[in-house]
Order: structure tokens, then C-alpha cells, then sequence
């Protein structure tokens, strides 16, 4: 039976950022994190089930035809211009008081992730990336739900992949039944590279599109393609990829440890670092983005 389409409102996460968490229980780092994982979103009655209802509304709705009409929706960038600082102090409304594992803002915590990125002596870009790789989640202060801007990615038009979390709930996603998407290539060919092939919508994709004129293309690929675990932990879409991917894949896989891993309860400067960054942002990017 299919979801009816008042479950499209429906945003059964505490916060947008649990799923992430729940990622991580899924994929720990090699070095134990400070906090065991296990003791990570440890809400006392939900067992999880908000983060199963979450996917369950994400795989019934992410269909190709979806990602079309989000594309076309939200790429003509016509509701929102500003300067990228003023985008990621936007991004901190969706900040609430539900998140039991770290009290910072969205600003706070994507400046420890790009902070982590320059201690190591990583290349500027990569650094900036590291600061604005979650910006594209203001696409939940535009009322989208929260499956339609984070969670796993994966391709659509093609068989889903039993690989992807809660791979049953993409029974209801009506793609199932097409045979144009139900097989294993559905509309592509073997190896035709992932520029070829349609991504569910989120704020990866969203992200992309707006700096895919701007950045060095490793970037763009850890943009658009961080919650991909399905491919860069699991190799399930292996089949579509092609030896440029591959090789950006590196970068991905570079990126991924410190998007998951460097919560910190010591909150960064930010005024201190504020000047930095807007520097950095203004060597790669325009003065204003259009959202």
C-alpha cells in the first residue's frame, strides 16, 4: 500500500542531524571516537525508530520523477541572495534544543570540521569545503521535510541497491514498478559515470549545483557526494562508475572522517576565525550565492 501524501510533511527526526549520527553507528571511525558510539543520540524512549520512520518516508518518495520536479523547483536559485557568511548564520535557525550529544550552533560545527581540515595541512579549497559542505540544508527553511534535504544518498533510475540503509522500505517508492528503473542499469550503461547518473535530492545535490561553477572538482565530488555511503563504504554502484570517479572518490573518502568525526564540545572562536574564512570564501566564491 502506498504512503499517502499528507506523510510528506512528516519530519520524524529530533533534529536534522541525527541521521548523521546514526551513520556513525553504522560506520565508527578506525580510532574509536571520544564518545562511544552507542552513547551517541541516546534518546531514552525512541530506540531508533524516529531515524526507521525517517527512511521509510525517504526511500517511499525519493523516485526519479521527484528528483526531477525538485530540480526544477529549486534550481532557478530565485529565493534567497546573499553573502555566503549570511547563508551559514541562516542555516543556524535550524538550530534547536533536542540534540542531547553537543550544544553548537550549525555555524559552530562545520567550523570545527573545516578547522580539523586545515590542522592537518590540507589545501584552502579543501578547507572551504569543509566549512560550507552543509549549507545546502537551508533547503529545510525553505518547508522541505527533512527526508528531501538529508540522509543517504543514491541513485535513482536504476534499481536500488540492497545496500542502502533499510533497503525494504523502497518497496512503496512507485520506480519499483517501472521497468524503465527496476533493473540493475534501468536508464544507464555499464560504466557511464556518475556525471550521467541522477542523485536522490538533498543538500548535496542543492549544494552542488551551486558551486559547481566555483570550486576545484575533488571539491565538488566531496560535495556531492558525502552521504553516498552506499558507494564510498559499500561499492554498490560500482557498476556505474567510471575511472574519473574513481580517482575523485579518493577525495571523498579524505573528506568523509572529518564531516562525521570532529564534534568537539569546545566551541571554536568564531569571531577570531570569522576573517579567515570570509577571506577564504572570497578567493573561490562570489560575493553573493543565490538560493
Amino acid at each position: 500500500m502506498k504512503a499517502s501524501f499528507s506523510e510528506k510533511e512528516i519530519n520524524p527526526l529530533q533534529s536534522i542531524e541525527q541521521w548523521e549520527d546514526d551513520v556513525l553507528v553504522r560506520y565508527p571511525a578506525a580510532n574509536q571516537p571520544a564518545k562511544a558510539k552507542e552513547e551517541y543520540r541516546n534518546y531514552e524512549d525512541t530506540k531508533r525508530e524516529s531515524v526507521k520512520e525517517f527512511y521509510r518516508l525517504n526511500h517511499t518518495y525519493q523516485s526519479y520523477d521527484f528528483v526531477t520536479e525538485k530540480k526544477n523547483e529549486f534550481l532557478k536559485f530565485n529565493r534567497k541572495e546573499m553573502p555566503v557568511w549570511n547563508a551559514m548564520e541562516f542555516l543556524n535557525t535550524l538550530v534547536d534544543d533536542s540534540d542531547p550529544d553537543i550544544e553548537l550552533d550549525q555555524l559552530q560545527h562545520l567550523l570545527q570540521t573545516a578547522e580539523a581540515i586545515r590542522r592537518d595541512g590540507h589545501p584552502d579549497w579543501f578547507v572551504l569545503t569543509g566549512f560550507i559542505h552543509d549549507m545546502g540544508k537551508v533547503l529545510c527553511l525553505f518547508g522541505e521535510p527533512q527526508w528531501a534535504v538529508v540522509g543517504d544518498t543514491f541513485p535513482v533510475g536504476c534499481k536500488f541497491s540492497d545496500k542502502v540503509v533499510y533497503p525494504e522500505f523502497f518497496s512503496h517508492n512507485p520506480d519499483i514498478d517501472n521497468e524503465k528503473f527496476n533493473t540493475k542499469y534501468g536508464i544507464y550503461s555499464h560504466g557511464c559515470g556518475l556525471r550521467n547518473v541522477t542523485m536522490s535530492w538533498g543538500h548535496d545535490e542543492y549544494l552542488y549545483q551551486i558551486t559547481k561553477d566555483y570550486l576545484p572538482e575533488p571539491a565538488l565530488y566531496m560535495i556531492r557526494y558525502h552521504s553516498f555511503y552506499a558507494q564510498h563504504r559499500e561499492n554498490a554502484y560500482e557498476h556505474l562508475m567510471d575511472d574519473h570517479d574513481r580517482e575523485m572518490f579518493e577525495w571523498v573518502k579524505k573528506f568523509n572522517p572529518y564531516d562525521l568525526y570532529s564534534k568537539n564540545p569546545v566551541p571554536p572562536n568564531v569571531k577570531e576565525l570569522k576573517p579567515y574564512y570570509e577571506a577564504l570564501i572570497a578567493k573561490y566564491l562570489p560575493s553573493t550565492v543565490k538560493l
